[in-house]
C-alpha cells in the first residue's frame, strides 16, 4: 500500500486529519508529521522525514501538506533522500487524506492514487440558495 505523511503545522491537526481518514481506511498506513519537536508550530524536517520512514514501502509515499512552508520542508527533505517514489500532492488536507488513504487500501499505485487525489473535485459543503 501508498503510505501517507500528513504535514502540518500542528501536531493535533495532522493526527486529527489521521483520525478522519482512519474513520474510512482504517488500515491505510498513515503517518502525522506536525508542528515542532518541542511542542509548538511549525514544520519539521526530522518529523516528516520519521514520517516517511514510517510508512515507506515499494509501493510509494504521498505527503499531504498543510501550507507553503510545510511543502517547503517537505521539499527539503525530499532531496535529501534517496527515496524515488515519493509524491507531494497538491490537494485538499483533509478531503485529500480520507481519499489517499481509501485508494491506498484499494492497493491503487502510486501514480494512479496521485491523479485521482489531485484531479478530485471538492466537495461541496452548501447547496446553492
Amino acid at each position: 500500500m501508498v503510505g501517507i505523511v500528513i504535514a502540518s503545522h500542528s501536531q493535533k491537526l495532522s493526527e486529527g486529519v489521521i483520525e478522519v481518514a482512519r474513520m474510512m481506511a482504517e488500515n491505510a498506513p498513515l503517518a502525522a508529521a506536525g508542528g515542532m519537536e518541542n511542542g509548538d508550530l511549525g514544520t519539521s524536517y526530522d518529523k516528516i522525514l520519521n514520517a516517511i520512514d514510517k510508512v515507506y514501502s515499494d509501493d510509494g509515499v504521498v505527503i499531504l501538506a498543510d501550507m507553503g512552508s510545510a511543502v517547503m520542508t517537505a521539499e527539503m527533505v525530499l532531496e535529501d533522500i534517496e527515496y524515488e517514489n515519493i509524491k507531494i500532492l497538491n490537494c485538499p488536507l483533509v478531503e485529500g487524506a480520507i481519499l489517499a488513504a481509501m485508494e491506498s487500501v484499494e492497493g491503487r499505485d502510486l501514480e494512479d492514487l496521485a491523479e485521482r487525489v489531485e484531479t478530485a473535485h471538492p466537495s461541496k459543503k452548501l447547496m446553492d440558495d
